[in-house]
This record gives C-alpha cells, structure tokens and sequence, in this order.
C-alpha cells in the first residue's frame, strides 16, 4: 500500500491548489480526481464562461462599430466556432494545471475515490481498486447543479450550466430560472448572441446576496437590452411541447407560459458528498457541509474539507485560499482562514465586483456609516471607452475605515482588487484618495469616490 503525507479527494481550485501547495512545502502528496484536474472552475464554470463573455463582447462591440468611426462591413459569428475556442482555452489551462503536478512530482490518480475511515482512500479506477494510505487527508468534493424538484425538469432540453456549455447552435429562446450570479451571466453572453432571454426568478430582485443598490442599478440595464426579467415568480412546471419546451410559472400576474428551445437551471449548486461517509467517518455537519474550523480541520482529527463541500463560501479563489491554509498548517505553520476581504465577481455587461459589507447589512447591524459615491458616466477614461453605465460605491465607518465597496462597470472585476486591499488592511478613505492614480484610467473613479468620503468628488458635482 502506497503512503503519502497528504491525500486530496477532488483536483478542482480547492483541491490542486492545496496539492501544489503542499508539494511546495516538501510533503508528499496524491490527489484523486474522476475527471479532469481543475474541477468545475475550470472545466466547466468560470474559465470556459469568460472564454465566451470575451466573445460576446467583440460581437457587441462590433454592433457599435460606428460609433468609434470604424466600418466594420457586413459581420457574422460562428458559435460552433466560440465553443471551439473556449474549448481550447480550457484544455490549455488544464495542460499547464497538469505540467505543474508533473514538475512537484505529485501523484494524481484517476478514479473516484471513497473515504470511509480516516488515513485511508479507496479509489475504484479503469484498471481496478487502488488503496492509499495517507497521514492527513482532505476533501475537496466542491458541488454539483441544483435542480429544483419540479414536473418536466429532467426533460430534454433543461439543461444546467454543466452541459449547456457543450451546445454547438444557439436557441432562438432561452428561459433561465435563476436571477444569480450564474443566471445573470448567461443571460448576458446569450443575449449578446441574439438569444431570447427570459429570466425567472423566485425572489424580489436579482443578485439577492450584494448591495441593493446594484441590481437596482442593473434590472433596467438588462431590460434595455430586451432581456425579460420576473421576479417575483415561482416555477410549477416545465412541458414539453411540439416546438420546445413550455415554462409554467406564477406570480402576481397569475399563470403564465413561456415558451422557449431550452431551458437553463440557474438554481444554485449543492454540496457533493459522493463517496464520503459522512456518518461513518463521524464528521460533523452544519446544514448539510461539512463544519471546519478556521484552520479548515474538520471534527475527526487530520482530516480537513476546504471548497464548496464546506458551505462557507462557494467560490473557487475561496477553495483556494482555503485549499493553501490547510497545506501550510499541515506543513507546521500558524495560519487561519479570514473571510474579511473576499472580492466577488459577476461577468455580467456591465461587470459587477463587490467586498466586504454592503449597505443594506450595515444597516441591519446599526452600524453608522457614510457613503459615497462616484459614477463612470464622470470618468474620462470610460467616456473614451464608451462605456459609461455604473458606479464605484464605498463604504465606510465614521472615522473613514473602508468597510465594503460595490462597482458595477467596465472591468470591475479588476477594480475591486485596490478597495479588497483597503478592506483587509483597514485602510482609510484617506489613504484611498490622495494616493496618486495614472490618469485617464477606470481606477480614478476609486480614487473619485475616496475624495467623496471626506468632502466630495473633484470632478462630479
């Protein structure tokens, strides 16, 4: 029987990040994976998702040619093509994730793996059963798509964000149960591409979990470009029909159908807990993940969960924060895991990034805050972009310290990062504003809203 140090069930964010971590800190380590390394995230989630949200943006901006002087002639997409594309991206990013095992000499075996005593995995592979024994061991299972338990949602045609991504021609409609994060995006690349969008969902508003204000911000944004959006509104049934499928919803309105080619489950994930026992293991659980504490040590001694499995919170550079504590500690070191600076972001057109509290949860806590802020339609460099729909939002306490910030605009996925360092350090409003930032570029709209927390911006009124 094999001996490692550390063993990992699971190679998506979580789990190969832990394993090139660990290998990093000279323990030696297997990881088992039933498909391919870099899991979801990578296969099948957020890199393959941008890969067509950049497609989507040349055709749109295409759309808009004229408006920057240019004749771009009769134009045409091939999605066939786009899919080939973001294929290529993902395989690239899965060789390069599979060249750096190769160099930490980390054992990868493929098959799925069964943890039913600590210090030990049972993997069933192609070739047979394979047992592995291992000092520490660490699950990194992540999750897999919710379907909610309707009539007709195993139908063909429903589809979740698994296998949508493999269609080769576009529907002409497309109904996405679920405003979130992965509904919204979606929603966004497909109607970019002259989809019919029609976006459900059960709650008083989209994006239920940051600031209010941006999905207020948002809704008409969508609307304006044809997306239909209720909320609001329950799903009772899916059927299908002669030309597609019918979506049967209700709301205020009453009973409606939408009729549509397919259908996107856009309901949220769930924890994946195959192959381990849980109850044999005597793990404890907190409404159904797997309770860690803040060195991501579960109730049985050297074992550890880390990604979605633990319900914490359900994003891949999570996993992989997660993922580095538990080799390190492992390794000897002192860490813990801080959830305080945790950037979010939603590739949505606009783009939407958020950290730290928002508006409506300081309010809640009785927190005194003040607010500010700055919009892009005021930032010369998103003039010259054309792109001037959105705003930097910060928050902070009274004495200036940047609490949370929300920005819904171009590229503010990467803008967050300078108010996701404010937030972690305990930086002031102060700081933010009278450090110099280049001009003309988006981050001045940061630097904008800073200078709104002292007094008011220099150049909005």
């Amino acid at each position: 029987m094999e001996h490692y140090q550390v063993g990992i069930l699971g190679g998506g964010p979580g789990g190969y990040v832990c394993a090139l971590r660990a290998a990093q800190l000279g323990l030696s380590v297997v990881l088992v994976e039933g498909d391919r390394l870099g899991g979801t995230c990578l296969n099948r989630g957020c890199i393959p998702t941008k890969a067509l949200v950049k497609s989507a943006d040349l055709w749109r901006e295409l759309q808009h040619a004229e408006e920057f002087g240019i004749q771009a002639g009769e134009n045409s997409f091939d999605f066939a093509k786009m899919i080939e594309r973001k294929d290529r991206v993902v395989n690239t990013l899965v060789s390069g994730v599979e060249q750096l095992f190769k160099a930490a000499k980390i054992q990868v075996i493929k098959g799925w793996g069964e943890i039913t005593e600590a210090g030990r995995i049972n993997v069933e592979t192609e070739s047979g059963k394979v047992s592995l024994e291992v000092e520490n061991l660490v699950i990194a299972t992540g999750s897999t798509p919710f379907r909610i338990p309707i009539p007709g949602v195993n139908l063909d045609g429903v589809m979740t964000s698994d296998n949508i991504l493999d269609e080769k021609t576009l529907p002409e409609k497309l109904v996405i149960i679920g405003g979130g994060v992965i509904g919204l995006e979606f929603a966004s690349i497909f109607q970019a591409l002259g989809v019919k969008i029609t976006v459900v969902e059960m709650l008083p508003s989209l994006l239920a979990n940051i600031d209010e204000e941006i999905p207020k911000r948002l809704n008409p944004v969508l609307k304006k470009t044809g997306i239909d959006i209720l909320t609001k509104t329950m799903v009772k049934e899916i059927k299908s029909v002669e030309n597609g499928l019918v979506t049967v919803v209700e709301n205020a309105k009453g009973i409606q159908e939408i009729q549509s080619d397919r259908v996107l489950m856009a309901t949220g994930r769930r924890f994946n807990l195959r192959g381990v026992n849980t109850e044999q293991l005597g793990l404890e659980l907190e409404r159904g993940a797997i309770a860690v504490d803040s060195q991501m040590r579960t109730s049985v001694p050297n074992i550890y969960a880390i990604g979605d499995v633990t319900g914490k919170m359900m994003l891949a550079h999570v996993a992989s924060a997660q993922g580095m504590v538990v080799a390190e500690h492992i390794a000897g070191h002192q860490v813990e895991m801080s959830y305080r600076a945790v950037p979010s972001a939603i590739f949505t057109h606009p783009e939407i990034a958020a950290v730290g509290a928002t508006e409506q949860e300081l309010k809640a806590a009785d927190v005194k805050y003040k607010v500010s802020k700055f919009p892009f339609s005021a930032n010369g460099k998103a003039i010259a972009l054309g792109e001037t729909i959105g705003i930097v939002k910060i928050l902070t306490n009274e004495e200036g310290i940047v609490l949370g910030s929300s920005i819904m605009g171009p590229q503010a996925s990467s803008l967050i990062q300078e108010l996701v360092l404010a937030v972690e350090k305990g930086l002031n409003a102060e700081e933010l504003a009278k450090t110099i930032h280049a001009h003309p570029t988006l981050p001045e709209a940061v630097m904008e809203a800073a200078h709104g927390i002292l007094e008011k911006p220099l150049h909005f009124a």
